[in-house]
């Protein structure tokens, strides 16, 4: 039992026993089939804080013979299976973390990992083995004398190719997880290989190190894709044990759609059942310079496209252009394949587009502009919190005035000329609502449709329900009447002891240059 080879069960044991704990067992199940199969290679890569990790903790604690796991998984959804006994703890495990071996030995990798992992050998077995041979036919001299199969893990194994310029050095690794992987000693003693990386795997030319590797990713990790986030149903089901409103677990952490099945973080999702608090805590565990970096690119159309998608909208993108290298973004497809890969965008495969998945994520956006160079657009959304709490203190006039300015700010992008379009800066306008309402556009209310309603959320304290209604070159008053003649406010009832009625007009033939006027009403709830 060491640290790197035939490590125990601790990390598994850690997180089973934590406060937050959903059961993906269920992946064993999976892996197991492809045991000692051409199959045998998985690469899993997915945006931070998406379980690969958890995972790998939990593929040591079944296979490796450095445990007894027998009593740590009962009662789990793998012990549910007839032979789920069969391959527990039977194989020599290696698990590997690139990156923090990368962090201090840059400039002799390769030696320095095979140092970390000899030295648990020698505690094993002693002088018997040669350590001088190369890596990979030291494992197989322990192969060939203890008949044993090797699984072996490396988690961020795509640090050296993310962060390392050095083409030889590059070069020396990829030849290193050949070695690994497929070479013909390799055929014999490997039973699984599991990686994970942030990226999918890069194609480098005359490299052929990880092509034999299944890949699971952002854009398509079937079947498999359950295992990593959580699901809805496993978000209810936390909600309910903690007494968590779901609606609002579900505007801040849902929106990455793969495979069709709605994922949410599961990070952010434990931290807020935890702190029993709505917040954006994936911000303080990635870098947000990456999605400054390609925000500002310079390529036709990022820019309309990133607002576009920040107004709640969907840009049609091919991310398989993208040659899975943050260096090498070429295009704007790239830059948003990219920002997919990472999570900070979602991606819809039926529509083939891009789009923001999450609250937590917009606000992570609203960082990015802050601190790059879309000033003005920064400075618009910065008066988003005026402009909700004006409109709830009924101040109509500031109201048009903030929106005016909103206006002003988005419609070199947006180009709106039409109540659809205006629909589309009124969003960007109230880009901070949604963390304290579920606004619906379009709702069925009385007899028609609503063009906003806002919903005050279980987390939002004391806030008034809303009807927003918008006319284009017809007065905010004939917006409040259509409200009232509609009924729209009946679906708000019950939902906030008032109700705000609001008319909002953009009138291109506006008097003094200014389109935009407010009228508010507030009606008992």
């Amino acid at each position: 039992m060491g640290v790197y080879f035939n490590p125990n069960n601790a990390s598994f044991r850690q997180a089973k026993n934590s406060r937050i704990y959903v059961d993906k067992t269920e992946l064993i199940e999976y892996l197991n089939e492809r045991l000692s199969t051409e199959d045998k290679c998985l690469a899993v890569s997915h945006a931070r804080r998406f379980g690969k990790s958890h995972a790998a903790g939990m593929i040591d604690a079944y296979y490796s013979l450095g445990s007894d796991s027998t009593g740590l998984f009962g009662g789990t959804k793998i012990s549910e299976s007839m032979d789920y006994k069969k391959y527990m703890n039977k194989y020599n495990v290696i698990h590997l973390d690139i990156a923090s071996v990368w962090d201090f030995h840059k400039e002799d990798l390769t030696e320095s990992i095979k140092e970390r992992v000899c030295n648990d050998f020698k505690e094993e077995y002693g002088d018997t083995l040669d350590y001088d041979k190369d890596f990979y036919l030291l494992i197989y001299d322990i192969y060939k004398k203890t008949n044993i199969p090797f699984v072996i893990i490396i988690d961020e194994w795509d640090c050296v190719i993310r962060n390392s310029d050095d083409k030889e050095l590059v070069h020396e690794y990829l030849q290193f997880l050949h070695s690994l992987f497929k070479s013909e000693e390799s055929k014999a003693f490997l039973a699984l290989a599991y990686i994970t990386g942030i990226l999918p795997i890069k194609k480098i030319k005359d490299e052929s190190a990880l092509n034999n590797f299944s890949e699971y990713t952002m854009l398509d990790s079937y079947p498999i894709t359950q295992y990593y986030g959580f699901t809805e149903d496993e978000v209810k089901s936390l909600c309910k044990r903690f007494d968590m409103d779901f609606e609002g677990m579900k505007a801040w952490y849902n929106g990455y759609l793969i495979d069709g099945i709605h994922m949410y973080n599961p990070n952010s999702v434990s931290a807020a059942m935890d702190r029993h608090r709505f917040d954006s805590y994936w911000r303080n565990t990635s870098s947000f310079a990456s999605i400054n970096t390609f925000i500002t690119m310079n390529y036709a159309g990022l820019k309309d496209d990133i607002l576009k998608m920040l107004a709640g909208g969907k840009v049609r993108v091919n991310p398989y252009t993208f040659q899975n290298d943050l260096s090498e973004i070429h295009s704007k497809d790239d830059a948003l394949a990219a920002l997919i890969h990472l999570g900070y965008l979602g991606y819809d495969a039926d529509r083939k587009s891009a789009y923001v998945p999450n609250y937590e994520v917009a606000t992570a956006f609203e960082l990015a502009l802050q601190t790059g160079e879309w000033s003005e657009i920064a400075k618009a959304i910065s008066t988003c919190d005026d402009l909700l709490f004006e409109t709830i203190d009924g101040n109509a006039e500031k109201v048009a005035e903030l929106i005016e300015l909103a206006h002003d700010t988005y419609t070199s992008v947006l180009k709106y000329n039409d109540e659809n379009s205006l629909s589309c800066v009124l969003t960007m306008a109230y880009f901070t609502a949604p963390g304290y309402y579920n606004i619906i556009r379009e709702m069925p209310a009385g007899k028609g449709f609503a063009d906003f309603a806002f919903i005050p959320r279980a987390n939002a304290g004391f806030r008034p329900a809303m009807v927003v209604e918008l006319k284009y070159n017809k007065s905010a008053d004939t917006a409040i009447k259509q409200i009232k003649e509609n009924r729209y406010h009946g679906a708000l009832s019950g939902y906030s002891d008032k109700i705000l009625l609001v008319g909002i007009s953009y009138d291109v033939e506006g008097k003094d240059k200014k389109h935009h006027t407010c009228v508010i009403e507030e009606i008992n709830g």
